[in-house]
């Protein structure tokens, strides 16, 4: 089976009917107001572990989402089904649910004039001809490339090949309607060196819209392994404050937990450890952060939020000062604010640094500190900004890698962290929406035995 036979069978053009047919049946029924979202996609996913084939699976999903208003009032349902009849059962059902909700003064469509009137093509659309043949090879050329990259790797969870594709349309009573086809395909190794108690794990994937943009499979198990090994004959440190230095997969995580603390949710629940900072330092001076939803092939590059409202590049930090949130139309209602163009969350939110370095040079200006390559646990308090995590990396003496360790804790607060990075890598990795290098962080707690 080629996974492009199984792509969406809807043409755009019919998804537009439908959701034009929701929206105007709404009307009909007595709806102040409505939007929809209709939409179509395929995955395939394929996983092999000592060459042999653990899992093939298929998915086709298709759906509709119908939100109404009654005034103030909103009701949301859902089918999966397509028919006339199932749709118009969906509407019926939202309309039922809004006649029985709260007024929140808060509640609507966004403003018309907000809405996007302009579609540019962001390339975001790459099918992968990929048989189940074919992935099943790909994967079984990473994992070998991991068990030849070292003969300390002893036992695999695996090689996965993932490939995603899909069409959606968003519409609305206030005559938008418009919507694109995307796709997402990405490959992943997972290997573990050592054995008895002292065996490591650890993995090495890439993703991208277009296959072509995939590392080659070959290196993804290179590196995989590389992690993996190097990772052997971990120590324990004990507790001391030190600089930390994030390796650019986990610092990334640290842009999110900043993301939530300025998106409108957190921000009109009180629940932010960032509340009130709207121009005011939150970043150590030498850090800025756009928001950039044009990027092409862009992990998180899109025409319009997901209300359908126009994007744009934004600065959300400027020199360390915070100059914007992410806010959807209900949240800034919430907060007396207009939309930035972010329901559903930030786009490619892309970290720039005048204190800029190679990675070696990181590690040369912290000296004496910790390499953070892994993170456990959930230890953040969104409320107060509080940090703790369960760690696993290096030690670092006279700027130079010494010994893995493992079994520790990092502890300190999301604001005096942000506000005291000291320098930031070039070493930009693209997995995700967060694009940062390495972050080096001038002081935390490490917690050992």
């Amino acid at each position: 089976m080629n996974a492009s036979d199984s792509a969406s069978p809807t043409s755009a053009d019919t998804l537009r009917q439908i959701a034009s047919d929701a929206v105007a049946y709404a009307r009909k029924q007595g709806a102040s107001a409505c939007s929809t979202e209709v939409s179509e996609g395929f995955g395939q996913a394929v996983s092999v572990r000592h060459g042999a084939v653990e899992t093939i699976e298929y998915n086709r999903d298709k759906g509709m989402s119908v939100s109404v208003y009654l005034g103030q009032r909103r009701g949301n349902a859902s089918t999966s089904d397509f028919s006339t009849k199932a749709l118009r059962d969906t509407v019926d059902a939202a309309l039922n649910i809004a006649r029985y909700t709260a007024e929140d003064d808060c509640a609507g469509l966004p403003d018309a004039d907000q809405l996007a009137t302009e579609f540019p093509d962001l390339d975001l659309y790459h099918p992968w001809k990929l048989d189940v043949e074919q992935a099943i090879a790909l994967a079984c050329d990473c994992e070998r490339a991991a068990f030849r990259a070292d003969k300390r790797i002893v036992n695999s969870e695996g090689a996965t090949v993932n490939v995603n594709e899909g069409t959606f349309v968003q519409a609305n009573s206030l005559g938008f309607n418009a919507g694109y086809p995307s796709s997402r395909h990405s490959v992943s190794c997972s290997v573990i060196a050592g054995k008895n108690d002292a065996m490591e794990r650890d993995y090495w994937y890439s993703v991208a819209r277009n296959a072509a943009d995939i590392l080659k499979v070959e290196e993804i198990g290179r590196i995989a392994a590389e992690r993996t090994v190097r990772r052997l004959k971990a120590r324990k440190l004990d507790t001391m404050q030190c600089p930390v230095l994030f390796e650019a997969p986990v610092a990334a995580g640290l842009i999110g937990h900043f993301v939530g603390a300025v998106s409108g949710g957190s921000l009109y629940r009180k629940s932010s450890f960032l509340l009130d900072h709207l121009d005011k330092p939150v970043f150590a001076p030498h850090i800025d952060l756009f928001d950039v939803p044009d990027i092409p092939r862009g992990l998180a590059s899109s025409p319009f939020d997901s209300e359908g409202v126009r994007v744009r590049n934004r600065r959300i930090v400027e020199q360390g000062v915070l100059r914007g949130y992410f806010l959807g139309s209900y949240s800034a209602r919430k907060l007396g604010m207009q939309t930035t163009g972010n329901a559903g969350g930030n786009h490619n939110l892309i970290l720039r640094s005048a204190r800029t370095r190679t990675f070696d040079e990181l590690l040369k200006e912290m000296g004496r500190g910790l390499l953070v390559t892994e993170l456990l646990g959930h230890g953040v308090n969104s409320v107060t900004g509080d940090y703790s995590r369960g760690a696993a990396g290096f030690w670092v003496e006279r700027g130079e890698i010494q010994y893995p360790v493992h079994e520790i804790t990092i502890a300190g607060n999301l604001k005096d962290m942000f506000r005291h990075i000291a320098a930031v890598g070039d070493d930009v990795l693209v997995q995700g929406s967060r694009q940062c290098g390495s972050i080096l962080i001038e002081k935390m707690t490490v917690a050992g035995h």
